[in-house]
């Protein structure tokens, strides 16, 4: 089974590009499962239930979560729901609206998706989370028994120590460990010696000639100048795209193999 994971989708740039590559890379790569890390979508900050049937519509089979997972209130019907196809992080405390794991049914057999949060810098740092190994520990167990084709982990941080640490962890026990979270693709995509697909973050899709999908001008003078403005969306110039792609062996669920696709349209 070959599984795409697409990078965070960043606004509706991030939209544009998807659209633009998905559908050639699909039949290129012979790609069977298609999901991606959906935070972002909706002007940067979570997705609506708008932007999540567009998604779907152009092929996009299942969505992780991040921080901004909550903050659009008409997709919550939807994270509450085991049959819809979007998680928020399971690491959240006990009463957080959404569940943080699901299973995606596809032709070849089920795989099982889980959301999992770092300690997030900057505003969302004194949030409450739970201890992100401990509820992977307990989602695991709980479900060894059930018969799947693989167990795809997002990490969703800002620490790089934290990725490779999560990585290395469930090496052996799920098929893939993919970080996202920081917009910026990193050049470490392997399989771990037990056979877990790892990346420390896959990058994001959206605008290219951005400070990861702000304009640009808006975080220089509040960096130079010290003005204090809201984050701008860029709304025009290139795009990028940026995934990975997954080779799954189903007889046991680990990885045969991981590669990165970035692609820039202009």
């Amino acid at each position: 089974m070959r599984l795409l994971y697409i990078g965070d989708i960043m606004g509706a740039l991030g939209i544009q590009a998807v659209s633009d590559v998905l559908g050639n890379l699909k039949t290129e790569e012979n790609i069977d499962v298609i999901a991606a890390q959906a935070e972002n979508v909706t002007d940067g900050k979570g997705i609506s239930s708008e932007d999540f049937k567009k998604l779907k519509s152009i092929g996009i089979d299942f969505f992780t979560g991040g921080n901004w997972s909550l903050y659009l209130k008409d997709i919550e019907p939807a994270l509450n729901d085991p049959d819809e196809p979007i998680i928020r992080p399971a690491n959240y405390p006990s009463g957080t609206a959404g569940l943080g794991y699901k299973y995606l049914k596809t032709k070849d057999g089920l795989i099982l998706f889980i959301s999992l949060l770092g300690q997030i810098v900057g505003r969302d740092a004194d949030k409450e989370i739970d201890n992100p190994l401990q509820v992977v520990d307990a989602i695991l167990t709980k479900e060894k028994d059930k018969a799947k084709d693989g167990v795809m982990v997002n990490f969703h941080g800002d620490y790089s120590s934290e990725k490779v640490v999560v990585g290395h962890y469930l090496d052996g026990r799920v098929t893939a460990v993919v970080g996202d979270h920081w917009h910026v693709p990193t050049a470490d995509a392997r399989i771990l010696p037990n056979g877990t697909a790892h990346i420390t973050d896959v990058g994001m899709c959206g605008s290219l000639n951005s400070s990861l999908g702000v304009k640009l001008d808006v975080i220089v003078n509040r960096w130079r100048d010290g003005i204090k403005v809201r984050n701008e969306l860029e709304d025009s110039g290139p795009l990028q795209f940026n995934a990975v792609l997954i080779d799954i062996d189903t007889s046991n669920g680990l990885a045969k193999s991981i590669k990165q696709i970035q692609r820039v349209i202009n």
